[in-house]
C-alpha cells in the first residue's frame, strides 16, 4: 500500500539523505549568500498522492497567466502560512481548499518532506498526503487554469527526471524538469518531486 511506503518514507528511520534544498542546488557556481541571508516568506503545499485504483497519482495544478507570480507554471496546490495558521499543515489545507476545492476529509497527512528555499524568496514546506478518490474540485478560475493527475510511477522513473537550463537575471540557471503530455513539470515543483523520489527510494530498499 502506497500509505505505508509513504510512512516509512517519511519516517525519521529512514536512511535516505534529509536536509534543506534549495534552487542552488543545480546552481553551486552562483553566489547564493544573498539568498540565504535574506529571511524567507514562509509557506506551504501540499503533494496530494491520489489513492486510485489503478494505481496512484500526484494531484497538481497549472497556475494561470494572469498571476503577478510563477503565471502558467505547475505547482502543488499552496501558497503563504498566514498568521491565522497554527502551522505549515493547517496553511497547506487552507490554500488547497480555496485554490481547487478539495476538502480536508479526503486528506490523510502523513509528513513533510525537505524545506525548499526559492531564488523567488519563498521558504517551502511540502506538506505530503494520499487522498482518497470520491472527492469533486471546485477550481478557483482567479489562481488555477488546470488540475490534473499524472501517475506516480511516471514521477518515479528516473528517466523521466531531465535536467535543462535556461537564462534567468543574465545568468546559466539549471532546473529539473519533468514534461507530461502537454504539462511542463519543472523549477521548485519538479525537484520537491525529486525529493519525494529520493526518500520513497530509500524506503523500498529497506524492506
Amino acid at each position: 500500500m502506497v500509505e505505508h511506503w509513504l510512512q516509512r518514507a517519511l519516517s525519521d528511520e529512514n536512511p535516505g539523505a534529509r536536509g534543506a534544498r534549495s534552487d542552488f542546488d543545480l546552481n553551486r557556481e552562483h553566489d547564493s549568500a544573498d539568498l540565504m541571508n535574506e529571511t524567507p516568506r514562509q509557506a506551504a503545499v501540499l503533494v496530494p498522492v491520489v489513492n486510485r485504483a489503478e494505481g496512484p497519482t500526484i494531484l497538481l495544478t497549472q497556475r494561470t497567466e494572469t498571476l503577478l507570480k510563477h503565471a502558467g507554471q505547475v505547482s502543488f496546490p499552496g501558497g503563504s502560512i498566514d498568521k491565522a495558521d497554527e502551522n505549515a499543515v493547517a496553511a497547506a489545507l487552507r490554500e488547497t481548499h480555496e485554490e481547487i476545492g478539495l476538502t480536508a476529509d479526503f486528506i490523510d497527512i502523513h509528513g513533510e518532506l525537505d524545506r525548499y528555499r526559492t531564488g523567488t524568496g519563498f521558504e517551502i514546506t511540502p506538506i505530503v498526503a494520499t487522498v482518497r478518490p470520491g472527492f469533486s474540485l471546485q477550481i478557483d478560475s482567479g489562481e488555477v487554469a488546470a488540475a490534473f493527475e499524472v501517475p506516480l510511477d511516471f514521477i518515479l522513473d528516473r528517466k523521466n527526471h531531465q535536467r535543462q537550463s535556461a537564462m534567468w537575471r543574465g545568468r546559466r540557471r539549471h532546473y529539473y524538469a519533468m514534461p507530461y503530455g502537454d504539462f511542463f513539470i519543472w523549477g521548485a515543483t519538479a525537484a520537491m518531486l525529486v525529493n519525494l523520489v529520493d526518500v520513497m527510494e530509500a524506503a523500498r530498499e529497506e524492506v
